[in-house]
């Protein structure tokens, strides 16, 4: 009698993927020179895979709606929500879990995700959450 964990194994090899594949299909010594030949339209590109539904991208915050409860500040289980002086919340990307709670509880819809999912970069802190600045 096969078990669960066989029965998930199978059917994964027949689920379509929902990672994005390699930019090109055979990596390449030098990527500069790859993305060069992109350019030139000589390298053709693998396209990204869409964004699944209910996606937990990047998070929105509308400073205009919001009306200061901090109920998001305290349902946060990692701290990455934090209440400034000025009524406003500062977003640390570098400890949020993208959990949803901020989003489900926020009684005026301040929140939201995106499908953006780039955010990588040099800064800890995510100034650029709010909507309307």
């Amino acid at each position: 009698m096969p078990t669960q964990t066989i029965y998930t194994l199978i059917k994964q090899l027949f689920t379509k993927k929902a990672t994005n594949p390699f930019p090109v299909k055979y990596t390449p010594e030098n990527m500069h020179d790859a993305a060069e030949l992109i350019e030139k339209d000589e390298l053709e590109i693998n396209p990204p895979v869409d964004v699944p539904p209910n996606f937990r991208g990047k998070l929105k915050y509308d400073i205009e709606s919001c009306i200061g409860c901090q109920l998001c500040v305290k349902v946060c289980p990692s701290q990455a929500l934090v209440f400034k002086e000025d009524n406003t919340v500062r977003h640390y990307v570098n400890r949020c879990t993208f959990c949803g709670q901020c989003v489900d509880i926020c009684p005026t819809d301040s929140f939201e995700f995106t499908d953006e999912f780039l955010m990588a970069g040099p800064e800890k802190l995510y100034e650029d959450l709010v909507l309307n600045p």
